[in-house]
């Protein structure tokens, strides 16, 4: 069975968490992190970072921006 909540998207400005969204599907998270970067760049001290929850329920981060 897919975990819906295996992907996780976060923006975060100035270190706080303003926005986040879950998927079971890594493309779909991958899509939506290159589409967050288009939306919410201008914000200041925008951070993205696409992580996966892996078995152990550890977070791996599989993309972030900026680098």
């Amino acid at each position: 069975m897919d975990d819906p909540e295996r992907y996780r998207l976060t923006l975060t400005s100035d270190g706080a968490v303003v926005m986040q969204g879950w998927w079971s599907d890594r493309a779909t998270g991958e899509r939506k992190f290159r589409s967050w970067i288009g939306s919410y760049s201008g914000i200041a001290g925008a951070r993205i970072t696409l992580t996966e929850r892996l078995d152990d329920e550890t977070e791996q981060v599989l993309q972030s921006w900026p680098d």
